[in-house]
């Protein structure tokens, strides 16, 4: 059960969803597993550094929203070498892996209808960062930008990229190549 948990943390790597969630998928999968149970082999998966779970948080209130969670791990790559899985996917992971390597608490951000992929925070410092493998089409950099602009808070925003072009900044938003990104923490 836990090679099979640690499976669907890695093929979900990144997206939302809570422990409830997992114990549907795998009753549908005609495999039984309480609440309870799952949820400690998570806490195992996470004590052995082996997945990161990262909290919701809300923006507007301030504080972490219970339920629903996403986790990144260290070892899709290693799992699934190459990019079938998307380099979108592969740099969300490596930014937190920074952020977390450099001593940010991170969470996910949630701002009305929105998601801010990281709020990093560490002592007075708060910045939120969104994390694309590259900004090509309009509709991308509304996708990527939007969650950013409607935050009213005077913090740092940031959407990182592996775009070779530097792109100006968007109502206060900076862009950050990927490889800069310690620059700025």
């Amino acid at each position: 059960m836990v090679d099979d948990i640690f499976i669907y943390l890695v093929n979900n790597a990144s997206n939302l969803f809570s422990v409830q969630h997992i114990v549907n998928f795998f009753k549908s999968k005609n495999r039984k597993v309480s609440y309870d149970t799952l949820s400690n082999y998570l806490g195992y998966i996470e004590e052995a550094f082996l997945a990161y779970k990262t909290e919701r948080y809300n923006i507007k209130g301030k504080d972490v929203v219970a339920g629903n969670c996403k986790y990144d791990l260290s070892f899709k790559n290693f799992l699934y070498p190459g990019f079938a899985y998307g380099v979108g996917y592969l740099l969300e992971n490596a930014v937190y892996l920074e952020l977390r390597r450099l001593g940010y608490i991170v969470y996910t951000g949630s701002f009305r209808d929105k998601e801010v992929d990281f709020v990093a925070m560490k002592d007075d410092r708060v910045i939120y960062l969104q994390a694309t493998y590259m900004l090509e089409t309009a509709q991308t950099m509304e996708r990527e930008y939007a969650p950013l602009l409607t935050i009213g808070d005077n913090y740092e925003k940031y959407v990182v990229s592996m775009d070779e072009v530097q792109l100006p900044s968007n109502e206060g938003v900076r862009h950050i190549q990927a490889w800069n990104l310690k620059e700025i923490l």
